[in-house]
C-alpha cells in the first residue's frame, strides 16, 4: 500500500492502536530535543500531532507538514494554536510550502517510507538556519533487517506501508554531503532492555555550512 492511501486508511485509528515504535519514538523526540536550543520547527510527517503538542507546549512556533491530509485533518482538530500551521506537502518533490528559514526540522518516522534520502538532505538543508539541528526519530535498522514494517490492521486484514531499508551510514553520509554534520546518535530500546533489539534510532546533525 502506499504510504499516502496508507496512512489516509490509518488515520481514525492512528491514536487509539497500540503501537510501540509511535510511542517510543515520541519518548525519544523528547528526551533528545529537550535541551536543544530552538524556537521555530519545520515537522516533517507531522501526522495526527502527536509530537506537535509537545513543541507547542514548549512554546516552539510550529509548521507542520503531511502528506495525507487525512492525518492533517486530525492534527488540526487536536492542536489549536496560533503558534501552528498546517500544509499538506509531498518531500519527494521541491521543498516550496514554505520561504522559512528554521532553527529545526524534525522527522518522526518518516524516512523509512523515502527512497532517495539524498534528495530530501538537500531540501531540508535549504530550509535551516546555519546552525541549526535535524532531528530523525526512525525504526531501528535492525528491526527492519528482522523484517518489521509500518502495518495496521482493519477489517479488511493486514495493511502494510510501503518501506525502505536504510543503513544508519546512509543517514550520515547523505546529511554530511548537505552540510549537515552529526553531532549525536542513540537508540531506544523496548522497556529500556539493551539486550534486545533496539526499536527507535534518533539522529540529530547541526548545519554547518
Amino acid at each position: 500500500m502506499d504510504t499516502q492511501e496508507a496512512y489516509n486508511a490509518w488515520a481514525f485509528q492512528y491514536d487509539m492502536n497500540d503501537n510501540k515504535t509511535r510511542d517510543l519514538e515520541a519518548i525519544a523526540l523528547r528526551n533528545e530535543l529537550i535541551d536543544l536550543p530552538f524556537e521555530t520547527v519545520l515537522e516533517v510527517g507531522c501526522g495526527t500531532g502527536k509530537n506537535t503538542d509537545w513543541f507547542i507546549s514548549n512554546n516552539k512556533r510550529v509548521t507542520g507538514i503531511d502528506l495525507s491530509p487525512e492525518m492533517l485533518a486530525k492534527a488540526k482538530s487536536k492542536v489549536v494554536s496560533t503558534n501552528a500551521k498546517f500544509i499538506q506537502a509531498d518531500i519527494t518533490r521541491p521543498w516550496n510550502f514554505t520561504d522559512e528559514r528554521l532553527d529545526l526540522a524534525g522527522f518522526s518516522l518518516v524516512l523509512e517510507h523515502i527512497i532517495d534520502l539524498d534528495f530530501i538532505f538537500l531540501e531540508v538543508s535549504k530550509k535551516i538556519k546555519e546552525g541549526g539541528f535535524v532531528y530523525i526519530g526512525e525504526l531501528h535498522p535492525f528491526k527492519q533487517y528482522a523484517g518489521s514494517k509500518a502495518r495496521f490492521e482493519t477489517e479488511e486484514g493486514t495493511h502494510v506501508v510501503q518501506c525502505f531499508n536504510h543503513n544508519i551510514s546512509d543517514f550520515i553520509s547523505a546529511a554530511k554531503k548537505h552540510g549537515l554534520e552529526l553531532v549525536k546518535l542513540n537508540e531506544y530500546f523496548d522497556d529500556d532492555d539493551r539486550n534486545t533489539i533496539p526499536r527507535i534510532l534518533t539522529l540529530i546533525f547541526k548545519k554547518v555550512i
